[in-house]
């Protein structure tokens, strides 16, 4: 039953599952909706990057992806650790769980991380954000999920989703 349950939210008519490409990766993931694709100059791990934000909002939630290439793999390390903080800091909240996280494709890490963070939007709404960083050679992912209450069934379809070729 609650399989069933479970399916029938992943699978609701407000999430319109579509394959999508951050320019420059091999990486292929599922957005619930049409995302629109911003590119933008950001520093991280001490470089200026082209970060590419591919996001959208469905069922109460914005579905986003960000990737960046921050060039020498060594700098990956940090990078993912300044994304990580950077969640707390943006939503004024707090971390209140994290596992290592599995993507098709990419070899187990301690550096992919799934965490979620409990806080609030700048007008004082009360958000959760269920987040899982990963890399690949020397280019970061940030796969989000924001909103009130995302649906775990559909968060996972989305991370699910995320896949790299062998």
């Amino acid at each position: 039953m609650l399989l069933a349950l479970a399916l029938l939210v992943a699978c609701s008519p407000t999430l319109d599952w579509r394959e999508v490409r951050p320019v420059g990766s091999e990486l292929k993931a599922l957005l619930p909706c049409k995302p629109e694709r911003v590119m933008r100059g950001l520093t991280l791990a001490g470089a200026e990057v082209q970060f590419e934000l591919l996001a959208c909002q469905a069922g109460d939630v914005t579905w986003a992806l960000a990737s960046a290439d921050v060039g020498d793999p060594a700098r990956v390390g940090t990078a993912l650790a300044e994304l990580r903080r950077a969640r707390s800091l943006n939503l004024n909240g707090r971390e209140t769980a994290s596992t290592p996280a599995m993507v098709r494709g990419l070899a187990m890490s301690s550096a992919a991380q799934r965490f979620t963070v409990v806080g609030h939007r700048p007008d004082g709404v009360a958000v959760t954000e269920e987040s899982m960083l990963f890399a690949q050679g020397g280019r970061v992912f940030h796969a989000a999920a924001l909103g009130a209450s995302p649906a775990p069934a559909a968060v996972q379809s989305f991370f699910d989703g995320l896949e790299l070729p062998r």
